[in-house]
């Protein structure tokens, strides 16, 4: 792992815990032991660190995704396998970080939200095409759109306008779009998986 690399993987966690705006370069190159002379030859701005620590978060989830559907052969129920680091990320949703990228960086934050948008829907589009050749999910609906619309769903609770966020969990928003999804795209045979999975 080269020194750049290694560099993002530690401040990755620091943005992570206090944020996009309140974490300045002064504390970066205190926390790593080296002046800002140095920080700024790895770095032209923080601008440039942060869409790196993005761009490392994401290719560490979409990898953590892959490897959980070269694990799981039933389509079905990889929908429902979990991901200790992935629930971090997603639970970091409502944090300092994001609230913070949003308000100061809104460009690299929509950004980011765009590629991660692409990617995991990629995925979606694989398990969907796994689960047509299991005959576990119907073939007359368009792929590519319902992989987005569930990305859609799962992401917009904390943003929602007609949500109540006081009176609704988020585990249980979760799982019912989850539940509402696989009803949705699952066979008969598909839907004997889900009632094995209690879904």
């Amino acid at each position: 792992m080269d020194e750049k690399k290694n560099f993002v993987i530690k401040a990755s966690e620091l943005f992570l815990e206090h944020g996009a705006k309140t974490l300045t370069m002064d504390d970066i190159s205190r926390e790593f032991g080296i002046s800002k002379k140095t920080l700024y030859t790895l770095f032209k701005n923080k601008e440039e660190l942060i869409e790196e620590v993005l761009h490392y978060k994401l290719q560490e989830i979409i990898k953590r995704l892959k490897d959980l559907d070269a694990k799981v052969e039933n389509s079905v129920e990889r929908m429902f396998c979990r991901d200790r680091e992935i629930d971090r990320v997603a639970d970091s949703n409502n944090t300092v970080l994001i609230k913070q990228l949003i308000k100061y960086y809104p460009t690299i934050f929509l950004a980011h939200m765009k590629d991660f948008a692409s990617k995991f829907s990629e995925v979606m589009i694989h398990n969907i095409e796994k689960g047509r050749e299991q005959g576990y999910y119907r073939t007359d609906f368009d792929a590519e759109v319902y992989a987005k619309l569930f990305f859609q769903l799962i992401m917009s609770l904390e943003g929602s306008l007609y949500i109540d966020l006081a009176s609704t969990q988020k585990e249980h928003y979760r799982q019912e779009t989850m539940m509402m999804y696989m009803h949705a795209i699952t066979t008969e045979k598909g839907k004997e998986i889900l009632k094995k999975i209690n879904y």
